[in-house]
């Protein structure tokens, strides 16, 4: 296949055929439309090729450039509002100048321009002000184009036939960039002035005045997507945007907000909870937090399902929504060619033009080994959080069909334990989190061959169990609940039998298709602790593991360990650290009192942090060892914001906390609570269970953590173990 395709040895993968020209971008998102553009605000064909406006897996917008008087404004700063909700772009104009002669110089204007989505539309407001002494001509021009490219041609993907790109019209001072794809839908682009541009071409919109000393203009400009017939209102500017921070603030209402003495620290934690609302896709029939932008903008049961967790003490209806759509999806009959299967979860779901004539396999794609027994454990740990039993019991069907998919379709040999190989020719060959095809081999650095028994799933059908039998408890099965139980813990001993190694002081990563386990040190292992599965004694030397130099690069936790034989810290899966994956271990360590250990994962991911831009944790960032006065290594195309990037910040500050939240008792309980150093004093304001909240105060004392209730609305009973 052509080099730049993303399909590589049957595996999907996101090529990058160019360094990025800035790696500055800046990134807005509402529902099922988002935006990347550079600093400028523009939108460009650079780098890795990711910027546009996006809806729905369409680019809508592939070319927005905003020019001055011929040229590209001086660029001053540029930056995304708090709440992640608008872009604002500081520029002024160059030099003007005629025959060597400067006639306007550089800094006369101010041009101001800010952007924010909402309801399929992007709206922009440019003001131009004159600052100095006489009157100024200007002449601005808006270059675009659309290119209506679905994400995986993007991503890389050549399609052998495209459909067909009409004509451009030119009506009412709008114009509509207009594509008929080979599924037969219409996708329109249309782009408004207001006030009317005084040219329009295809390709462009101009205006041009004089502006007065010390006087200003606003120019507004709307960019809205299209999808079928339908033609959806596009409201003024300023009722837009009112309405954007309408719906931000209902979202964010509910939720825990956490404060401490550490300014930085409040800038990563704040930036996280901007990025999770942004994220979270919210319309009558889902409320779902997606992926990653640019390239996993929709609906993942893998990361949507780790995500709620990992926000679950803050806000519990980021569960609630995930587990409804999930269980919606829930697969129902087996479909070979989406890995689909009764009672299994959804992986992946697709819009756009190749999804729907099924160029490849994400419309609904089934493919991965553990969204299902995650979903119980989600499940169980939501009930925990609230003790909304009604809404357990509206979907025990579904977690039913979940449990029993374990027991047949993921355990189709019988020998106890979940194992994957897939069914679809062009589905992932990897079924893990760790999705990239050389992520599972040998110490000899062999491939493992399917099917595949990874150790962390093990851990969360053990703790799917568990927490399924106190649900049907709590509904009323006991019979039901027994066998749960009971089968958990013939899992427990088995677990430990067959994946503990000695040799490794660890959990072997997988067993392979032999049943010959994958002798190598991974992060893995953490999640064993993260689900409970651990012996407390084996639990101590896997963090003991973790948290020596070769797994732990001074920012984080590696997915492989240095020395390993496939070890690559600038690998996606081989030697990376991923700050998801670092939450995950780090709540494992609080499950068994190793609160220090938990508090040096969020050292390390604090500190990361602060080196990237906006205090935003990516996707993944390299694994080379900490260097003096040094950040840490970017990966080249690392989804920023991620979802459960974001939602790392919150279940590693749990983690330290040995924070629990029983809904069904009305408790707060923190169990030998830890504070690093740069975090001296913190406050939770507004922990909320059902209508009842309460607000603390922690601050650290050199071998405790004092906790003060400052303010209690309701009954909640808050506990402190030391």
């Amino acid at each position: 296949m052509p080099e730049q395709e993303i399909k590589v040895q049957d595996q999907y993968y996101i090529v990058a055929p160019a360094a990025p020209a800035d790696d500055r971008t800046r990134v807005l998102k509402h529902n099922e439309t988002f935006a990347v553009f550079d600093r400028f605000g523009d939108i460009q064909a650079a780098g890795t090729g990711e910027h546009g406006i996006f809806h729905d897996g369409t680019r809508y917008l592939s070319r927005s450039v905003l020019q001055f008087d011929g040229t590209r404004p001086v660029l001053l700063s540029s930056a995304i509002k708090e709440n992640n909700a608008v872009l604002t772009v500081d520029l002024t104009n160059a030099d003007r100048t005629e025959n060597g002669k400067v006639l306007v110089p550089r800094g006369t204007l101010h041009l101001y321009r800010a952007k924010f989505l909402w309801n399929a539309t992007c709206y922009e407001a440019l003001r131009i002000r004159n600052y100095g002494l006489a009157p100024v001509d200007f002449a601005c021009t808006f270059f675009f184009d659309a290119d209506f490219a679905d994400i995986f041609e993007v991503r890389g993907l050549q399609r052998k036939r495209r459909g067909m790109r009409l004509e451009d019209r030119i009506e009412d001072g709008s114009i509509v960039l207009s594509y008929e794809g080979l599924d037969g839908v219409l996708r329109r682009t249309r782009i408004k002035a207001s006030p009317a541009a005084e040219q329009i071409t295809s390709g462009s919109m101009r205006f041009a005045g004089q502006l007065e000393a010390q006087q200003e203009m606003e120019l507004c400009i709307a960019v809205s997507c299209h999808l079928g017939p339908a033609v959806a209102p596009v409201l003024g500017y300023d009722a837009a945007l009112l309405e954007s921070d309408r719906a931000i603030e209902q979202l964010r209402g509910s939720s825990c907000h956490i404060y401490t003495a550490n300014s930085q620290f409040n800038d990563w934690v704040n930036r996280s909870a901007s990025d999770l609302q942004m994220m979270i896709t919210s319309t009558p029939e889902l409320f779902y937090p997606y992926a990653g932008v640019p390239w996993f903008s929709t609906a993942f049961g893998r990361d949507g399902i780790i995500t709620a967790l990992q926000y679950l003490w803050v806000d519990p209806k980021v569960a609630r929504g995930v587990l409804a759509f999930l269980a919606s999806t829930q697969a129902s009959k087996e479909l070979p060619e989406q890995d689909a299967e009764p009672g299994k979860i959804l992986h992946e779901r697709r819009g756009g033009e190749m999804a729907a004539l099924g160029e490849h396999p994400f419309r609904g794609y089934y493919g991965s080994v553990d969204a299902t027994p995650l979903f119980v454990l989600l499940a169980a740990e939501y009930y925990q959080r609230t003790g909304d039993l009604d809404f357990i019991h509206s979907i025990w069907v579904n977690i039913e069909r979940a449990l029993d998919w374990m027991e047949t379709y993921g355990d189709p040999d019988g020998d106890g334990y979940i194992e994957y190989s897939r069914r679809s020719k062009t589905g992932l060959v990897q079924q893990g989190w760790k999705d990239s095809q050389d992520s599972i081999f040998h110490a000899d650095g062999r491939l493992a061959e399917p099917p595949i028994a990874l150790c962390e799933v093990q851990a969360y059908a053990f703790a799917a169990r568990r927490g399924a039998a106190k649900l049907a408890l709590a509904l009323g099965h006991q019979r039901r609940a027994d066998e749960l139980a009971r089968h958990a813990g013939l899992l427990e001993q088995q677990f430990e039998r067959d994946f503990w190694s000695d040799e490794l002081g660890s959990y072997v990563l997988a067993l392979d298709g032999r049943k010959e386990p994958c002798m190598v040190r991974a992060s893995n292992a953490g999640h064993c602790l993260f689900a409970g599965i651990a012996s407390p004694a084996h639990a101590e030397k896997v963090a003991n593991l973790l948290l020596e130099s070769d797994s732990y690069s001074g920012f984080g936790i590696r997915t492989v360990a240095a020395g390993e034989a496939r070890y690559n810290p600038m690998s996606y899966h081989n030697g990376s650290v991923w700050p998801h994956d670092n939450s995950l271990i780090a709540w494992g360590f609080m499950r068994y009192g190793l609160q220090e250990c938990a508090a040096k994962v969020l050292s390390g991911l604090f500190d990361a942090a602060l080196f990237f831009d906006q205090h935003r944790l990516p996707e993944l960032f390299c694994g080379f060892g900490r260097r003096a006065g040094e950040g840490p290594t970017r990966y080249p195309v690392a989804c920023s914001p991620q979802a459960w990037a974001s939602g790392a910040a919150f279940l590693t500050i749990q983690a330290c906390l040995g924070l629990t939240i029983d809904g069904r008792e009305k408790q707060v309980r923190f169990e030998h609570a830890y504070l690093p150093e740069f975090l001296p004093e913190l406050e939770l304001r507004r922990v909320s269970i059902g209508e009842a909240s309460v607000d603390l105060h922690l601050e650290r004392h050199q071998f405790s953590v004092g906790i003060t209730v400052l303010k209690r609305k309701g009954r909640i009973d808050v506990l402190s173990f030391t």
